[in-house]
C-alpha cells in the first residue's frame, strides 16, 4: 500500500536552515503529485509547496523565497529545503501524495504522519 514516512523535522534557531525528508513506496514515485503542508493545533493545514509529476512548482506565499521543493526519484524520496526559518514556521510537517495535482489544497489522498519543527531561540 501507499506509505509516506516524514523525517528530519527538529528543533532550529530563528534565521536557521532545515531540510526534511519524506520516503515513499507503493506507487509510482515520479508520476505522482507530491506537495508539502504544515499544521498547527487549532488552525487550518496549510499548503507550502508542491510539485507535479512533470516538475512544475507552486509555493504559498509565506514559504516563497524561502522554501524549495525537490524529488529524489531515484530514492523515492521528497524534500523541502526550508532556509530562513521564524517562530511562524512552528508546526507539524506533512507530505501528501496524489496522481492527480490539487495545488496546494489538502484534498491529496494519501498523507504521512507528520514530523514537528520548532522554531525558537
Amino acid at each position: 500500500q501507499v506509505q509516506l514516512v516524514e523525517s528530519g523535522g527538529g528543533s532550529v534557531q530563528p534565521g536557521g536552515s532545515l531540510r526534511l525528508s519524506c520516503v515513499t513506496s507503493g506507487f509510482s514515485f515520479d508520476q505522482w503529485a507530491m506537495a508539502w503542508f504544515r499544521q498547527v493545533p487549532g488552525k487550518k493545514r496549510e499548503g507550502l509547496a508542491t510539485v507535479h509529476s512533470d516538475g512544475s512548482t507552486l509555493y504559498a506565499n509565506s514559504v516563497e523565497g524561502r522554501f524549495t521543493i525537490s524529488k529524489d526519484n531515484a530514492k523515492n524520496t521528497l524534500y523541502p529545503e526550508m532556509n530562513s526559518l521564524n517562530p511562524e514556521d512552528t508546526a507539524m510537517y506533512f507530505c501528501a501524495a496524489d496522481e492527480l495535482w490539487y495545488l496546494l489544497v489538502p484534498r491529496y489522498g494519501h498523507w504521512g504522519q507528520g514530523t514537528q519543527v520548532t522554531v525558537s531561540s
